[in-house]
């Protein structure tokens, strides 16, 4: 696994920054109706993120995850300009504005969604994984759910066969503690949810979500173990959500003060005071990254704001496959 170094401590704090504030934005314009449906912000759980990256290796690895999905293909190279447009419903979006936030994707980059079935990409990103292995591409699969989807019967049906055919893939619980407002303790008698890969002797373990290092470290050995043909993992990433399940959340489910105390171990503060306390910036070191971020989102949103929705013909010649289907002559 690559090294920790300074540079990378560096780049985490500015690409983390920079997602948080991506996402800031995008409740800015929320509030404005410039977004619409459903926004399911990532706030607090950056880490996860930022250690994933790190082990893995981008030219053929992949991800899929669910509906809390903004910033994951921006972290693996997708244009964020686009992610925003796509976001507004613009033309030059990641998929011209018809999947909108629920729905980024980006298979030319690695990035498989984005679904908005709870559990539904469970077995799709096996089937990833099983399509590597049958083509021998020697890459990985790393698939995303929240703790409210390991409730849910596909996922036991996916370890089955994961580990009977020993896929590369490796299974990711982001436990911010919550599915959607009913926390870990009302779904099922036990909160340990990583021990549900014991039933299939799958090595598992729980994973502290809020240090990007502690979640590389962990998520490098689960990816050579499956890049070796050992088979998966299941990891039980325990995090924190600052924001409400989605826009719409009013939040009843828990106090302000478990917020306030869960903010103190903000992965952005944890990281940026680790770069003071090795001395590896300056404030105005660090004040120039705040100001290349801010400017980064601006442009986002100018580009996202300027950007032409996409033609209607747009949406049909999606849908229909029928090369003479006789009403709808436009093709993509």
């Amino acid at each position: 696994m690559k090294k920790f170094t300074k540079q990378v401590y560096l780049d985490w704090y500015e690409n983390m920054l920079f997602w948080r504030k991506f996402e800031d934005k995008l409740a800015q314009v929320y509030i404005k109706q410039k977004v619409r449906g459903f926004l399911h912000l990532y706030n607090g759980q950056e880490a996860v993120l930022a250690g994933a990256l790190h082990a893995m290796d981008l030219s053929k690895d992949k991800m899929i995850t669910a509906y809390r999905n903004h910033v994951q293909p921006i972290g693996m190279g997708v244009d964020p300009k686009k992610v925003m447009a796509e976001l507004y419903g613009k033309g030059t979006g990641t998929s011209q504005g018809l999947g909108g936030s629920m729905h980024i994707f980006a298979p030319e980059n690695g990035f498989y969604g984005g679904h908005g079935i709870v559990g539904g990409q469970i077995p799709l990103g096996a089937g990833l994984a099983f399509a590597d292995k049958y083509k021998g591409n020697d890459a990985v699969t790393l698939t995303y759910m929240g703790d409210g989807a390991t409730r849910q019967g596909s996922l036991h049906e996916t370890f089955n066969l994961a580990m009977l055919w020993k896929l590369p893939v490796v299974f990711c619980v982001e436990n911010n503690g919550y599915a959607m407002g009913t926390s870990v303790a009302r779904t099922a008698n036990h909160t340990d949810i990583y021990k549900l890969g014991l039933g299939y002797e799958m090595p598992c373990k729980a994973v502290d979500g809020m240090k990007p290092e502690v979640v590389a470290k962990e998520m490098d050995e689960a990816i050579q173990r499956a890049r070796k043909g050992e088979g998966p993992t299941f990891l039980e990433i325990r995090t924190y959500r600052y924001r409400g399940h989605s826009m719409s959340d009013a939040q009843h489910y828990r106090t302000k003060d478990e917020v306030k105390k869960k903010q103190e171990e903000d992965p952005i503060l944890y990281v940026l005071n680790h770069i003071y306390d090795k001395k590896w910036a300056t404030e105005e070191e660090i004040k120039k990254i705040d100001k290349r971020v801010k400017d980064k989102v601006a442009e986002c949103e100018k580009f996202a704001e300027e950007s032409p929705y996409p033609e209607k013909n747009v949406m049909y010649d999606t849908v229909y496959e029928q090369e003479d289907y006789p009403f709808l002559p436009h093709k993509l």
